[in-house]
């Protein structure tokens, strides 16, 4: 048989594979030698025993795996070489006895090839190495290119040739049948990863795991525990940033199992918040320094932070954006070419490569440009997010008056992700008009003078955003005070939830966030509805340009033909996209704006001046504290200071105790030595640190040790030392984990007095010099106050300087300098016996005590003849009783204090550290259950149809206008027009303004579909979580509920249902792409398939990685939410302690978490848009290379340019279907979590209609309280254990305990706010589990411990259902004494209320709650620890109010001030959760070894003991 040479492609082949052969060849040989010479220098240095032990270790430690992908690439290799094998024997065989050379030379090189290849793949599992070397990828890659070239070659010869004779079919079924393995292996060399995994034993982690680590990893892993590895974006090479195959191991483990934030490695250092932060703070600091009397610009500020990373994605910015503009310059020229007009040889191919290179160029800038403005934008983000938490740390009260705690976290989640956005449109104001002029060169080529009505219509489509851009504007200024707002009022409910419940208000208040939400929901409609109108606008935009430009061509004379109209289309499609964004990039440049100066105007704000205290040197001077001639003002512009004329000089050393009736200005002074309220004359000096202890106690989430540790390092003896002192390890031992047991948002699942000594000991562990106390002792019971007035201020204080406020004046003698304020003033100051002798306010202070003291005496001293008429006669147990009841009790304290013990070390077996509990992640594929949920919330998913139909319509009508302007227009100058050019316009007109119509019906449809879904969601979430039980927000932080409703809610508001359409709209425009390109070039359906079966395994690969990604950034979200809430709440104290550095540096910290997964998170979107482009890139090239091989005349020219028209959209098309896919997962999360507060178990109902207690029930307030258990978790131990006892109704019932006895529980379960165990609490005759919650809280009335007031007015913090009329509320106030204050105000009852009642003292807002109490009138009343924050001669008055007007009342007061219920008609002894006494107070104080005798011997003496 008669041999030819080979064909160019197969010469090409085997030159390409012997060449790449030499080259593996040669790289063994230097590997060699490099390893010989390396061994030849160990000869000579003495050994290294360690080292070599070392890896010795490590290497017998650890075993390499190879999943799935390795073994299928090694298959694919070996049957590569056995196909290449067989086609060389085959050829052997046929050609005996002349062999001819050149048909051997293909196989034999090839077979060579294969083998090599084989080797070094196996070689990969030896070495263990996670990913194929880069000669072994590239040579797989060419491979797959030149065998799908000689495939192309071998199918024309096939198709043309008329000589079999030129076929060598043993080549052509070889390649055909290898195509299929080298097609994977070219995929498996894009990805890079090689599936093998270098397994270690858990023996020897310590031994590999340093040999990890470079000196500046380490460093990084000790500051971010968790996590070994930096980054390697800031120092991949050239080829790994090209392809972002930098990223590929994170996505490896990611495809393997669930991502956790330990597998995200590091940022670099540049782009940690820092960095950031330091950078735009120092040049917006430096503006303010060059121009003093004006406002610095926090745009420029970013700027000149960032100009070096804009100046980087504008220059990729700027050649994405050339060389977009190659392939429709070029159109007009291929479809001369196809028409015949040949202009040069290979004119064909050298276009078709033109064409492939510019799109390959398109792809890389454009992955580079996109991923540069999202780690810019990250940067800004994190940057600010620390400017604004600063800022947030050191406002004046004046300033934080105006700018709440809700709308400073408003600022982070909103403003600053807004102008964090910004980065991605930043380069578009100067890429529009360079757009506009590459389209006008274009277009003045293709339809000459008519170019000036194409800019003509372009500058009236640009002028047209002008008043939507106004309009957009006003509506986004609107919608962000409607969600400020909303957010203000959402967290003060969660934070005051507690209250809301105890007081049935759930609902008036949750009607009014829907009521806020509606206001919301109008803005935001109004928004989307015009952002609808809009869309039309500019999709018709590029229609109405092309209308007008063949329009005037056509009236000028202009000669159009199909290349000149397919190119102008072309250019009008490019030029479709930044018209399109130009209403995005108005309406972001006008919320950037908003935001900016919200920013602006918020960091311009008033500090906390510098110079407020002036700190001195504790060696120049003996005096720790020294105010002179200082008056002070919350509000500086008011007529009447605060403080006014003080003077104090506190030396060293000194007990300085401040009492004062309530609203005197005690808490006031403490403020002023701390800096904290503005001062209008004076001096003020400090020698010395502080220490702070606020009457409200602030205590951060996390667990008791964070909590006293507060960022000092540990030291064993001293925090011993500090638990004793405080009082609290009998609590500690008491709680299940120790010192490790989680605390609740703001300590909530602590009783008041355990979060006061925490508070303490906090302060103490600080060994600090000053020591300011803000009424400490008012929280705890009589025997822990006097212990801890001993052990903590006479004997852990006794060397420092000590300033205390106090009510309780058995704590005044013991102190050096007494200081008795009144309206502002210091009325006296001086010794206790002083004080007396001068008479006066301090007198009536300590007759007030003395009167409650001589109250006791007359108790104690009476002889027992007083009954109380008690009509349950087991209720009243005799001495005898009593005594065999203390002794059962005692025998079960020890018993419960062994058991407690031994659960203790079975805990701490168990974990030696209990963490707060995980946020909700759910894992693995989002179900399409929430899919199909979510589209059924709007209309029951009816406009989904609707929607598609639409999008389809103007898909259809697009692709039918372009095809008649390329079909009705002549194919080359000279030919005759198929129709008339009126018809032809009019016709394209109609089809194209008709594609514009469908687009605004989807646009509008999305935006009904989309709001309905958001509020139905919303109210769905919102009734959920108000209707949660109160175990629910103890353990839950109010951040992470605040992230659900703010950042997930504006997801769904705003995204989720637009990407939800896009992703129809891309899916509609891909298929119809597809639709025109195989119309005209079938063959390209040979590689859409397998093309798309790549993407779609590709895009499982990414989403696996992205799904895990959005999840923990949703889950990192929270805790940077929560800090900034909780250390707003508690700058005071943070300020104390002079923490604002460590707070600054946590939350430094928690931005790093947040930002990790989304770096990565946005770079896995970029790694995945860049292998669509890349596949649909050569897509496109096949199908060119199919064109112009055809010969001339075979495909109609003007139908081949309509397809490479379609053609050079197909790889954004492609990426941005797979894109908004993947995207819609990742945002589509949201509404996953919130659909997981939309099951929170819910209490009991609210109402239970056939369970409904009569209107005056309950008439006698009877109480009665049978076995009843209590326990706050099932896991838990009892609180209560099997309290039965009977509250006559009408009686005054004192209940008294020590601290954890379990007094605040019995009145959680009387409320319900817990559920009891076991057991029944019967109100006459109802059992209180049978009927619905709000019938029972409603005819119950409390005056918790903790005073809460609403931001509002006076009215509405007393009657918030509007129930009563104001003459009652005068009334009321008048009866708990604050007429007189409230009449004094200007706005009366309309008085402003600030957030947490900060205008008004603790003791004021006691007596506002009382005031609630009186209006309600309920006939049962509860008293927690109601008095404890007022003097005692107030605390008097209450009680005397509170006996006159709740006479035919059941009242049940649990106090630690005896004198508060030694004239109860019954008193009630708890210890450990079990009853030890309950009868009249004159019996028990018979009974001499009775605890209630004990406890009033303690409060009656401790004065005197002290």
């Amino acid at each position: 048989m008669p041999r030819h040479p080979l064909p160019l492609a197969e010469a090409a082949a085997a030159a390409a594979h012997a060449g790449l052969l030499a080259l593996a060849l040669l790289l063994l040989l230097l590997r060699g030698a490099r390893a010989l010479a390396a061994r030849c220098a160990s000869c000579l240095k003495p050994p290294r025993r360690r080292d070599g032990a070392l890896h010795d270790a490590a290497a017998a430690a650890s075993a390499s795996t190879a999943g799935a992908w390795y073994r299928a690439a090694l298959a694919c290799c070996g049957y590569a070489l056995l196909v290449q094998l067989a086609a060389l024997a085959y050829e052997v065989a046929s050609t005996r006895p002349h062999v001819a050379p050149d048909a051997l030379l293909l196989p034999a090189v090839q077979a060579l090839a294969w083998a090599a290849l084989l080797a070094l793949a196996l070689q990969a599992r030896a070495g263990g190495w996670g990913r194929f070397p880069v000669l072994v990828r590239v040579w797989w890659i060419v491979a797959f290119a030149l065998s799908l070239a000689i495939a192309y070659d071998d199918s024309r010869r096939l198709i043309n040739s008329t000589d079999s004779d030129n076929t060598d079919y043993t080549h052509m079924v070889a390649n055909f049948a290898s195509l299929p393995a080298l097609g994977f292996l070219c995929l498996v060399g894009l990805i890079g990863s090689s599936g093998v995994e270098l397994e270690f034993s858990d023996d020897d982690s310590s031994v590999h795991d340093p040999l990890l680590l470079g000196g500046a990893q380490r460093r990084d892993a000790e500051e971010e525990p968790g996590c070994l590895r930096v980054t390697p974006y800031g120092d991949a090479g050239i080829l790994s940033l090209a392809t972002l195959s930098w990223l590929s191991p994170l996505l490896s483990v990611g495809a393997k199992r669930p991502l956790e934030l330990a597998d995200i490695p590091l940022l670099a250092h540049k782009d940690r918040s820092k960095f950031c932060y330091k950078a735009m703070s120092s040049h917006y600091e430096r503006q303010r320094a060059e121009c003093p009397g004006k406002d610095p610009s926090l745009a420029w500020a970013i700027l000149k932070s960032f100009w070096r990373e804009a100046a980087i994605n504008g220059a990729f910015a700027a050649a994405n954006t050339v060389v977009s503009y190659v392939g429709p310059y070029l159109i007009s020229y291929f479809v001369d070419y196809l028409s015949g007009k040949i202009a040069f040889p290979h004119e064909g191919y050298i276009l078709a490569s033109v064409f492939f290179v510019s799109k390959l160029i398109e792809t890389l800038t454009a992955r580079q440009w996109y991923l540069g403005v999202d780690v810019m934008g990250i940067h800004v983000k994190s940057g600010l997010t620390a400017m604004v938490y600063r800022k947030g740390l050191r406002l004046s009260n004046a300033s934080k008056q105006s700018h709440t705690s809700g709308e400073i976290v408003n600022y982070m989640a909103v403003d600053v992700q807004r102008v964090g956005d910004y980065a991605w449109y930043f380069h578009d104001i100067w890429m529009l008009p360079l757009q506009i002029v590459l389209a006008l060169a274009i277009l003045y080529k293709n339809v000459g003078i008519a170019t000036l009505s194409t800019l003509l219509a372009t500058t009236l489509s640009i002028a047209a955003s002008v008043p939507v851009a106004k309009l957009q504007e006003h509506y986004q200024d609107k919608l962000m005070a409607a969600k400020d707002e909303r957010m203000r009022k959402t967290s003060e409910c969660l934070k005051s939830m507690r209250i809301l419940k105890l007081q049935a208000w759930e609902d008036r208040y949750r009607l009014m966030l829907e009521e806020m939400r509606n206001v919301e929901c109008r803005w935001l409609k109004w928004a989307l509805y015009s952002q609808a109108a809009v869309t039309f606008v500019f999709w018709s935009s590029p229609i109405f340009v092309a209308v007008i430009t063949f329009g005037t061509c056509i009236l000028l004379g202009g000669e159009l033909t199909a290349g000149g109209v397919l190119s102008a289309l072309a250019t009008f499609r490019i030029l479709q996209e930044p018209l399109r964004n130009f209403p995005d990039l108005i309406s972001m440049i006008a919320q950037t704006r908003v935001s900016l100066d919200r920013l602006s105007h918020f960091l311009q704000q008033e500090e906390l001046p510098d110079d407020a205290t002036i700190s001195v040197p504790q060696g120049s001077t003996d005096k720790a504290i020294d105010i002179k001639d200082a008056s002070f003002s919350w509000n500086p512009s008011g007529s009447t200071p605060t403080l006014s004329d003080v003077h104090l000089s506190v030396v060293r050393g000194m007990r300085v105790a401040v009492c004062g009736v309530i609203g005197s200005g005690k808490s006031s002074l403490l403020s002023s030595i701390l800096g904290e309220i503005p001062k209008l004359c004076g001096q003020v000096r400090i020698s010395g640190t502080a220490a702070y202890v606020p009457q409200t106690a602030w205590i951060q989430s996390g667990n008791i040790e964070e909590n006293v540790l507060f960022g000092t390092p540990m030291d064993r003896p001293r925090y011993k030392r500090v638990l004793e002192a405080c009082s609290l390890k009998k609590d500690l031992q008491l709680l299940q984990y120790g010192d490790q047991t989680v605390i609740g948002d703001r300590g909530i699942n602590l009783s008041g007095g355990q979060k006061q000594r925490v508070q303490l000991a906090r302060a103490l562990y600080q060994d600090a010099d000053i020591y300011l106390l803000d009424d400490p002792f008012s929280a705890v019971d009589a025997h822990t106050g006097s212990d801890l007035f001993k052990d903590y201020i006479l004997s852990a204080l006794a060397s420092k300087t000590v300033v205390y406020v106090t009510h309780q004046v058995e704590f005044l003698p013991a102190a050096d300098l007494i200081l008795v304020l009144k309206d502002g003033r210091i009325t006296q100051a001086g010794k206790y016996d002083d004080l007396l002798q001068a008479g006066t306010d301090f007198n009536a202070l300590v007759s007030a005590h003395n009167e409650a003291i001589e109250t006791m005496d007359l108790f104690d001293d009476s002889d027992g003849d007083v009954t109380p008429s008690v009509p349950n006669k087991r209720l009243i147990p005799s001495v005898s009783n009593i005594d065999n009841l203390k002794n059962k009790v005692s025998e079960n304290g020890k018993s419960s204090n062994t058991r407690g013990i031994k659960d203790k070390k079975k805990s701490e077996e168990r974990k030696k550290k209990r963490t707060v509990q995980e946020e909700e992640r759910e894992r693995g594929r989002v179900s399409l259950n929430v899919y199909m949920s979510y589209m059924g919330e709007a209309y029951k998913g009816t406009l989904i149809p609707l929607i598609v139909l639409a999008q389809t319509m103007f898909q259809v009508l697009q692709i039918a206008s372009n095809w008649w302007m390329a079909w009705a227009n002549p194919q080359t100058e000279g030919d005759a027009p198929k129709t008339d050019n009126v018809v032809l316009l009019v016709v394209y007109m109609c089809l194209a303004f008709g594609s514009s119509l469908f687009v605004f019906v989807r646009s509008l449809l999305v935006a009904t579909f989309g709001l309905a879904a958001a509020q139905k969601l919303f109210i769905k979430m919102l009734r959920c979580v108000f209707r949660a039980p109160m175990s629910f927000f103890d353990t839950t932080p109010a951040g992470r509920i605040l992230n659900r409703v703010s950042v997930d809610q504006s997801v769904v508001d705003l995204d989720i249902a637009f990407r939800l359409g896009g992703f129809a709209s891309t899916t509609i425009q891909l298929l119809g792409i597809v639709a025109v390109m195989s119309k005209v070039t079938w063959q390209v359906l040979f590689l859409i398939v397998p093309m798309a079966m790549g993407c779609m395994w590709m895009q499982r690969y990414y989403i696996a990685s992205s799904r895990e990604l959005t999840r923990i950034l949703s889950v990192q979200k929270s805790p940077v939410i929560h800090l900034f809430s909780e250390s707003i709440a508690g700058a005071a104290t943070i300020r104390g302690f002079g923490q604002e550095k460590r707070f600054m540096k946590r939350n430094l910290y928690l931005l790093d978490c947040f930002s990790r997964p989304l770096f990565s998170s946005l770079a896995a979107i970029e790694w995945l848009c860049l292998r669509m482009e890349l596949l649909s890139t050569f897509v496109f090239a096949f199908c060119m290379a199919i064109l112009v091989s055809f010969p001339p005349g075979t495909i109609e020219p003007s139908m081949a340019g309509l397809a490479v028209t379609y053609g050079l959209n197909l790889n954004a098309r492609m990426s941005r279907w797979i894109l908004s896919f993947c995207k819609l997962e990742n945002r589509i999360i949201s509404v996953e979590r919130i659909y997981q507060y939309c099951k929170i178990p819910s209490e009991a109902p609210l109402i239970i209609e056939n369970c409904r207690p009569l209107p005056s029930w309950p008439e006698n307030g009877n109480i009665e309280l049978i076995d009843l258990k209590v326990r706050y978790k099932d896991d838990l131990p009892f609180v209560l254990h099997g309290v039965s006892c009977i509250f006559p109704g009408g009686k005054k019932i004192g209940i008294v305990g020590r601290t954890g006895s379990g007094k605040s529980t019995l009145i959680q379960a009387l409320f319900r706010l817990i559920e009891p165990s076991g057991g029944k609490i019967i109100i006459d005759d109802v059992d209180v589990s049978a009927i619905g919650l709000h019938d029972l809280r409603s005819r119950l009335s409390i005056i918790p411990q903790d005073p809460t007031l609403f931001e509002g007015t006076i009215r509405m913090n007393l009657d918030p259902l509007e129930e009563r009329p104001d003459h009652e509320i005068w009334e009321a106030l008048e009866k708990c004494q604050l007429g007189e204050v409230i009449r004094s105000k200007e706005e009366k009852l309309d008085s402003p209320v600030l957030e947490n009642g900060d205008n008004w003292s603790v003791g004021q807002r006691q007596l506002i709650a009382l005031g609630r109490a009186l209006l309600k009138r309920a006939k049962i009343l509860v008293l927690d620890e109601a008095t404890a924050s007022v003097d005692t001669a107030t605390d008097n008055l209450i009680q005397k109010i509170i006996r006159s007007e709740f006479k035919d009342c059941t009242v049940c007061t649990i106090a630690h001030r005896i004198p508060t219920v030694i004239d109860s008609d019954l008193v009630l002894v708890l210890s450990d959760g079990k009853i030890t006494e309950f009868d009249t107070p004159q019996r028990l104080l018979e009974d001499k070894s009775s605890m209630f005798m004990q406890l009033v011997s303690e409060y009656s003496t401790r004065s005197s003991c002290i």
